[in-house]
């Protein structure tokens, strides 16, 4: 594949500045055995051990038949580069170490980038494939010149057990909620210094769901070692929604469950209430007050698709509902917002989207939770019982939050990414991108776009503006399908942190999963409050619309 121009001439930019490309050979690659002391670490750790550090050849552009997401089924060209695995010793014995692997390109433009990870994690991020949002014909980070970086967070998955099995460890569980990325960021630099005499000039941090909570968690807690990071569809308020994935899981049980034809019934209506163009609700947020599932009640002798029976509505309505716990959690949240509407029936990537992937599952929901239950309830259930109550046996349809207030607290210190006061990063000169999609069943978008508010609330507007944006994505589910959600967010974060060029004028595109990766629509990304609104012409091209709130 040939990528397009504009791609060209980043990559070329980014590898000639910030200084001239440092190089690496295999001699140099092989040499990287000497382990990290515990000591280069910023916090409490064992040493980092490299297990091998293998020259690796250029590699072509491939294109996957299945993946989890469409990004990820993009395989990116990628250039001679050492790859170097490794692991960081536990404390505590009995548990596991963290898994790291960091990418040192032949030619070095000066920069790291370290990946997110999704989920409860347990899987080592490689970094070579492309980062949240890129378009699919960019040059990977790691053909621009940057270094990568990922880890496991600190545990490693087992195909026969939940994956939320690993909390039940303090030091496993501190490591997924904070420490191990700090530690892999440390480590990185060691490694970094060792091959090529010097630290990046600039560090980046990427990540999207679990990932977009850890590169928040970055910015809060660890302000001074990122200069640019892009948070997209962060899982900020973790707890909150672990318990409101437990809540809406169990109000879809028994005749409550609503089958797939019910859920494109839904969401006609939504689109009926609400305006859309080319089949995407852009005002998402407005849309909320427009729709009633109300008026889909079945007729008392009517249960066929065409309409709701009342447990139906009731789950529907908590689903949009607000979960309040009876104490504060930190930083003074007791909230979770409920999700919006659009994309109900979204067929995202693979046989099923939207409440079919996320709430609802393939199947009604059991207890324990299935695989083919939806991904909130296997979550959130989980999550009551291994993280919370810290017991395999709970009946989670008997859990109460008071009866842990503890170590929910705790909890919430560990793994919320709430705290608005960031001017230590702001500070240190980083900047800030967030991107939120709002037709999201993982998380619901009102809590990002919550959380920059009280940012905002904290510092002002105007100093906000100046490091930290925020933007929504109509239509876009959390995997970033439904609608246009691709743009070069690295380009614009860096351009922001190097050149003190603030994002403007950003574009999303949809493209073919196939060679040329072809534009099949763009539309502009608008800065909240701001959506977009069409002003005439075609409706699949951006220029046809205009940023307004």
């Amino acid at each position: 594949m040939k990528p397009n121009a504009p791609a060209l001439v980043l990559a070329a930019a980014l590898l000639a500045s910030p200084s001239q490309a440092k190089t690496l050979d295999a001699a140099a690659c092989a040499a990287l055995t000497a382990p990290v002391p515990a000591g280069a670490i910023g916090l409490p750790s064992g040493e980092a051990d490299i297990d091998t550090a293998t020259f690796t050849p250029p590699s072509p552009v491939a294109i996957l038949e299945k993946a989890a997401t469409p990004a990820s089924r993009v395989i990116p060209a990628n250039p001679a580069f050492c790859k170097v695995l490794g692991h960081i010793q536990p404390i505590d014995p009995a548990a596991p170490p963290i898994k790291f692997e960091v990418n040192l390109p032949a030619e070095w433009n000066g920069r790291s980038l370290q990946y997110g990870g999704g989920g409860f994690n347990g899987l080592l991020i490689s970094g070579l494939g492309l980062p949240p949002a890129a378009r699919f014909d960019q040059p990977s980070p790691l053909a621009r010149g940057f270094v990568t970086v990922g880890t496991d967070s600190g545990h490693q998955a087992k195909p026969d057990e939940p994956p939320q099995v690993f909390a039940l460890n303090d030091e496993a569980f501190v490591n997924f909620s904070h420490a191990s990325y700090k530690k892999v960021h440390d480590v990185a630099r060691a490694i970094i210094q060792a091959a090529y005499g010097e630290g990046p000039k600039t560090s980046y941090f990427m990540g999207s769901s679990e990932g977009g909570r850890e590169a928040l968690t970055m910015a809060q807690r660890y302000p001074n070692d990122f200069d640019g990071i892009f948070a997209r569809v962060p899982v900020i308020n973790w707890v909150g929604l672990q318990h409101s994935g437990a809540r809406d899981g169990l109000a879809t049980f028994g005749e409550a469950w609503i089958r797939p034809g019910q859920v494109k019934l839904v969401a006609d209506a939504v689109r009926a209430a609400c305006e859309t163009v080319d089949g995407i609700v852009s005002d998402a947020a407005g849309c909320r007050a427009k729709f009633d599932p109300a008026k889909l009640l079945c007729a008392t002798d009517k249960t066929g698709d065409d309409c709701l029976r009342a447990p139906q509505i009731a789950a529907i309505n908590q689903l949009h509902a607000t979960y309040t716990f009876p104490f504060a959690l930190e930083n003074g949240v007791t909230q979770y917002p409920g999700w919006g509407v659009s994309g109900e029936d979204n067929p995202s990537f693979g046989p099923t989207g939207g409440w079919g992937a996320w709430w609802l599952g393939a199947k009604p929901p059991t207890m324990p939770p299935s695989p083919e239950n939806g991904i909130a309830w296997v979550f959130g259930a989980g999550g009551m019982a291994y993280v919370f109550a810290r017991d395999p046996k709970l009946d989670v349809a008997k859990y109460k939050p008071e009866d842990y207030a503890e170590r929910v607290r705790e909890v919430s210190r560990l793994m919320d990414s709430t705290n608005p006061d960031l001017t230590a990063f702001r500070a240190h000169g980083g900047k800030l991108i967030m991107l939120e999609h709002m037709a999201d069943y993982a998380q619901s978008p009102f809590a990002g776009i919550g959380y920059f508010e009280t940012v905002q609330a904290k510092l002002g507007k105007a100093e906000t503006a100046q490091f930290a944006r925020l933007y929504t994505a109509p239509g876009v589910d959390h995997v970033g399908a439904g609608a246009p959600a691709n743009f070069d967010a690295l380009g614009a974060l860096s351009d922001w942190v190097e050149n003190a060029k603030a994002p403007e004028g950003l574009t999303l595109a949809e493209q073919k999963l196939e060679p040329g990766f072809s534009v099949t629509r763009t539309r502009p990304l608008c800065e909240w409050p701001a959506w977009p609104h069409f002003k005439g012409g075609d409706v699949k091209a951006a220029g046809s619309y205009e940023c307004a709130p």
